[in-house]
């Protein structure tokens, strides 16, 4: 067992090594073009004043922040995740004034220099970091092939070679070889990931978001997400209107015409006034039940009085399919929020039971950490997008108005996979345990 461990372990150990490795050969050719581009970017800003960097630094700039993004992508790779530092675009006119103004906005934003920075120092840190794992591993193979016996053909072609401070001429000095090999191979296993990772750090101080760009981004996220809540707010509004005035309104004005009628015909035609009481009657029954699933569609009672799990049990035992619910929200949340994931979850179910096909569900919600985690699998036949379709959009931004995220996994076939958080408390304990 202590056998099998060592080789899983030693097995992981080189998997994680040759990967470092691979992605410093992707560094040394990072830094190959960051030579290229920063020469490029230079002359791009130097020509400004002469009119041509105009043109030319729009053009160089996507392809530098193309390379630092893949920077950031193997920062990420290796456990160092990096956000975008770019402060929001301005909107930009037409011809040479839109021109004028991306070069503007490209020479104000400071994430623009600190590129320039990274390019110039990556020539050196990329090269040195991405070269030495390659070099190390190259190393290590070169000195154990030669004391195999390689060292014996090149006697033999008279040529004196040494590896490291060791001349290999004789098989003593041979074993002494491979054991050196042996050891830069254990320098090569130990080191390479934290050569790799050492490049990333540099790359985070470098091409990190600045404290600007953090605020200019999260304002434009809430600047987004209040435009979304307006729109929700507003069409939520018409749809309320439309209902009113379309289905209790009006069979509130017939019960009104119906009663009147009644009245007319009460002591004339008392059998006549009997039937148009029954049936105002009726109707009165009919608008108070189209009155209570209005109000359901603004605030269902069930989550006002009994709380989320509930309410997300009721939703899945109304719903066509068998839907199986795991769920462990110990307290209340905001009303908002709890609104916001009963009908996220609610629309999800509505798409399963609509698009996907499928006979069976599962809801399982989590609050862990300060977020509500909810996932809901269906066994369907997949391929769902939120980009082709106004649902899942939907839930996206009724997710952004809170700072949540949906995750969506919906290969061909199946099964999809939704994954709903959002950051939010527990403001009192659950009303109900059933």
């Amino acid at each position: 067992m202590d056998a099998a461990i060592a080789t899983r372990v030693l097995g992981q150990t080189l998997s994680r090594a040759l990967h470092a490795t691979g992605r410093g050969v992707v560094l040394v050719a990072t830094a190959a073009l960051s030579l290229v581009l920063f020469v490029a970017t230079t002359l791009a800003t130097a020509f400004i004043l002469l009119g041509i960097g105009v043109l030319l630094l729009p053009l160089i700039t996507p392809l530098v922040r193309r390379l630092t993004g893949l920077c950031r992508e193997l920062a990420g790779q290796a456990g160092v995740p990096i956000g975008t530092p770019y402060l929001p675009g301005p909107s930009l006119e037409p011809g040479v004034v839109g021109w004028v103004q991306r070069c503007r906005s490209i020479l104000t934003d400071p994430a623009t220099w600190r590129d320039l920075l990274f390019l110039l120092l990556n020539v050196v840190v990329g090269f040195a970091l991405g070269l030495l794992p390659a070099t190390l591993l190259i190393y290590s193979v070169e000195g154990l092939v030669l004391s195999a016996g390689f060292w014996m053909l090149m006697r033999e072609s008279g040529v004196d070679f040494w590896y490291g401070f060791t001349a290999m001429d004789t098989w003593p000095h041979a074993v002494l070889g491979a054991l050196v090999s042996l050891a830069v191979f254990g320098i090569w296993l130990a080191a390479t990931p934290h050569m790799v990772a050492g490049h990333a750090l540099f790359a985070k101080a470098l091409l990190g978001p600045s404290e600007r760009a953090v605020i200019a981004s999260r304002m434009r996220h809430l600047s987004e997400t209040r435009s979304d809540v307006i729109n929700i707010q507003a069409t939520e509004l018409r749809r309320i209107e439309r209902d009113l005035h379309d289905g209790a309104q009006a069979r509130l004005v017939a019960i009104g015409m119906k009663l009147g009628a009644a009245t007319r015909q009460l002591r004339t035609n008392p059998d006549v006034a009997e039937t148009l009481l029954v049936d105002a009657r009726n109707a009165t029954a009919t608008a108070l039940e189209e009155l209570r699933c209005l109000i359901r569609g603004i605030h269902p009672p069930v989550l006002a009085e009994r709380g989320l799990e509930d309410a997300i049990r009721a939703i899945a035992l109304e719903s066509p399919m068998e839907v199986d619910v795991t769920a462990d929200v110990p307290g209340r949340l905001a009303a908002p929020a709890e609104s916001a994931v009963y009908f996220a979850i609610s629309e999800l179910l509505n798409n399963v039971a609509k698009h996907a096909n499928a006979d069976r569900a599962s809801i399982d919600m989590r609050h862990e950490e300060g977020s509500l985690r909810a996932v809901v699998i269906d066994n369907g036949r997949g391929g769902a997008d939120a980009s082709n379709g106004t649902g899942l959009r939907g839930i996206e931004r009724r997710c952004a108005t809170f700072d949540g995220t949906l995750v969506l996994s919906s290969p061909e076939g199946g099964p999809t996979v939704a994954i709903l958080e959002l950051p939010c408390a527990l403001y009192s304990p659950r009303t109900s345990s059933s």
